[in-house]
């Protein structure tokens, strides 16, 4: 017997997917001058652990400035890194 639904697994990660990308609009249209950590972590494809490490470590090929104890990430930044237009 063969089955054309998908299975529990595929369901999650598309509707995963789909939150995800109606959360965030374009990066072209961003004009904010910062990003969250969450924000800049879906720009650049990486987990918002990964921007944390960077900011701790002083390892990325960014860095955050802190605004009232929160990292914020340069939308500019964001942007000449992932190679959109400004």
């Amino acid at each position: 017997m063969e089955t054309t639904s998908l299975s529990i697994h595929e369901m999650r990660e598309s509707n995963t997917r789909q939150q995800f990308t109606a959360q965030y609009q374009p990066l072209e249209q961003v004009n904010r001058p910062n990003l969250t950590t969450a924000e800049a972590a879906y720009y650049l494809n990486r987990r918002p652990q990964t921007l944390r490490v960077w900011a701790c470590l002083e390892s990325g090929p960014l860095r955050p400035t802190r605004i009232g104890g929160l990292l914020a990430w340069s939308t500019a930044s964001v942007k000449a890194l992932t190679g959109v237009d400004l």
